[in-house]
């Protein structure tokens, strides 16, 4: 190939962090030209909705997959712990036995067939339609392409120039480049949603799909996880580590007392923080993975974070505060989670130093959403609420607004990271809560020699008094913040993509919270009694397994490796055929009858169990007899 086009060269990988770039004018400019005459050609219209389309599309992506086949970029880095076999119960395997697919027939009825949904949105189904695309080398060619684009534009861009005109030039053509990827990935996936997801509809590979899904919708007990120590504790209870029997997966799980709910009337706020997690899939938010209820509680399963908060780290390693790279990469990925809820139209409006946590690899999530609320389109809203010393003039004044509070917090909070102390009150010193807000509303920050002028200038954006002159207010949002010249040293690509490196990773030996005797105890709640019509607001709280970070976790924790297993020769599996029938369930001796339901409770639903368990328990069973009849 590089023979025949000699100027594909103009990519070049260099360097452990796999930098990119153009070798010269030229060369950048035959790039250009070249794949905007292929695209255009691709779009052409003789070609529309015609059988050239594909021909040409497949075109296209050949050339450019073995562009790009030529680069090995380093891959995208794990968002979870608990991987391989360390801590799985010995009975997994079990516990995630696929059913029969004649039993996922109301599933598949009931089943969107939405190909963006289906094929990209979630991670299982990404993987299984890819697998599905292996079998066909036109649609190999297309997933290898995609992947490959994707990968190619997290790598950084290195301009060279002599000239800013030639530098201004190269930029131009880069954007053209990049311009034309997007629009053949729109291209690809426009080709991809029609005949090939049709007949991925009928595949096998869907069928696994529809097992899988199966299994996500099982119910979720108690009997799920193992509970270990407490980690602190909430509005309504405790927060405790536990794991997930079947993976592995180590959580955070954040009990809610039904009474201390009811006794505070915080159902609205409980119920409203469990929705907004479940809708916000953000790399910079905890994720809500799972959310059951036991006799006494709600629990919600939350992304566990065992680096401590920024207000530990902020105050208690070392002098107060951080060095400004820190601070600046901790502000960046913060920005980001920011964008992430205000895309859902979710303002925040709690963003404080406690509640932003560290994960094992030094990066940085959103926590605690009791406070935030979702923002009608076009409408603006009204509330007093927050923490005092990080709420806007906006909200201590109790005027309308809409995103303008957490850009605010974020200054406060970027702030605090550098100077080691909060702007409009001082740690460990008693003021009245007056005199906070007057000085919200009034008095301009003060800033010592520990700024550079580029964060001088943010916090003082940022801590605009008029949110219509704050930075990230102006129209542009989070690409305003992005945009300022502090973050000039952030690829906010890479930085979303999890491959850029935390300026501090914790030391996975030290514990960065409370000693478990420090943590206040809960009093118990009198006075209060739970009545049966309290029930349908435990159920709206209380659903299950939440799809995304289910299946993540099963990818993650390699389970689905291990049990994604077709036949080589490509036939399929009587567990997918759906010509065939599930064996009935072996008649119960005396014995299953008796203990039946003491080996039950290894398993994680009453379906798995039924078609799993007792099949190999019956036959220990039967040894048993066999054995007593012998001495006998």
């Amino acid at each position: 190939m590089q023979e025949d086009l000699p100027f594909f060269s103009v990519f070049t990988a260099s360097g452990p962090d796999e930098c990119c770039y153009f070798r010269d004018f030229l060369s950048i400019c035959c790039f250009s030209g070249v794949f905007f005459v292929l695209f255009s050609s691709t779009l052409s219209l003789e070609c529309r909705n015609s059988i050239d389309r594909k021909h040409q599309i497949n075109r296209v992506v050949f050339v450019f997959s073995r562009l790009f086949a030529q680069f090995k970029p380093k891959p995208l880095s794990s968002t979870g712990g608990g991987g391989n076999r360390k801590g799985k119960s010995k009975k997994w395997k079990q516990m995630l036995q696929f059913p029969h697919v004649s039993l996922c027939e109301e599933l598949r009825q009931n089943t969107e067939k939405d190909y963006s949904s289906l094929c990209e949105r979630q991670p299982i189904g990404r993987l299984l339609f890819r697998q599905f695309c292996e079998t066909r080398p036109e649609l190999r060619r297309c997933v290898k392409f995609l992947d490959a684009v994707v990968r190619r534009l997290c790598c950084p861009v290195v301009v060279c120039g002599h000239t800013k005109g030639m530098k201004f030039l190269c930029l131009l053509c880069i954007f053209v480049v990049v311009l034309c990827l997007f629009l053949v990935i729109i291209l690809i996936h426009d080709y991809l949603s029609v005949a090939p997801f049709a007949d991925y509809l009928d595949s096998m590979y869907y069928n696994r799909f529809l097992q899988w899904k199966w299994l996500e919708r099982q119910p979720v007990t108690k009997n799920t996880f193992r509970q270990y120590r407490v980690l602190g504790k909430g509005g309504f209870g405790e927060v405790c580590a536990c794991q997930v029997r079947a993976t592995g997966k180590m959580y955070a799980c954040k009990k809610l007392e039904k009474k201390r709910i009811k006794k505070r009337k915080g159902e609205s706020m409980a119920l409203n923080e469990k929705q907004i997690l479940e809708k916000v899939n953000s790399r910079f938010v905890v994720s809500l993975a799972y959310a059951y209820e036991t006799k006494d509680a709600l629990c919600l399963v939350l992304t566990l974070m065992n680096g401590g908060d920024l207000k530990f780290h902020i105050y208690h390693m070392g002098e107060a505060g951080f060095d400004e790279r820190r601070a600046i990469f901790y502000s960046a990925e913060i920005c980001c989670g920011l964008e992430d809820l205000h895309r859902e139209r979710i303002v925040y409006r709690d963003l404080k130093p406690e509640n932003i946590l560290l994960d094992d690899h030094g990066h940085i999530r959103i926590s605690d959403l009791g406070l935030a609320v979702y923002v009608p389109e076009g409408q603006t809203i009204k509330g007093r609420v927050g923490t005092v010393g990080y709420m806007a003039p906006e909200v201590v004044k109790n005027e309308r607004y809409t995103f303008s509070p957490d850009w605010w917090a974020l200054g406060c909070l970027l702030y605090e990271m550098i100077e080691g102390q909060s702007p409009f009150q001082q740690r460990k010193k008693k003021i009245k809560r007056e005199e906070v807000e007057r000085l919200v509303r009034e008095v301009q920050e003060e800033y010592s020699d520990k700024f550079s002028e580029d964060a001088k200038s943010l916090c003082k954006m940022l801590l605009a008094k008029d949110p219509g002159d704050r930075l990230g207010c102006l129209g542009g949002s989070a690409s305003e913040v992005k945009a300022h010249s502090i973050f000039r040293s952030i690829n906010f690509k890479r930085l979303e993509a999890g491959m850029l490196q935390p300026p501090f990773i914790p030391d996975p030996q030290a514990i960065y919270c409370k000693d478990v005797l420090d943590i206040e105890q809960f009093s118990t709640v009198k006075g209060v009694e739970l009545e049966p019509k309290d029930e349908s607001f435990y159920s709206k709280v209380s659903t299950g397994s939440v799809p995304i970070p289910w299946q993540n976790e099963m990818i993650e924790t390699e389970c689905f490796d291990e049990l994604n297993v077709f036949d080589q020769d490509g036939t399929v599996p009587p567990d997918l055929d759906w010509r065939g029938q599930p064996s009935p369930p072996p008649k119960q001796g005396l014995l299953q009858r008796l203990f039946g339901r003491q080996v039950s409770e290894h398993t994680t639903t009453p379906s798995v169990k039924h078609y799993c368990i007792n099949v190999q328990t019956d036959d220990e069973h039967r040894k048993i007899s066999q054995n007593l009849n012998e001495k006998q």
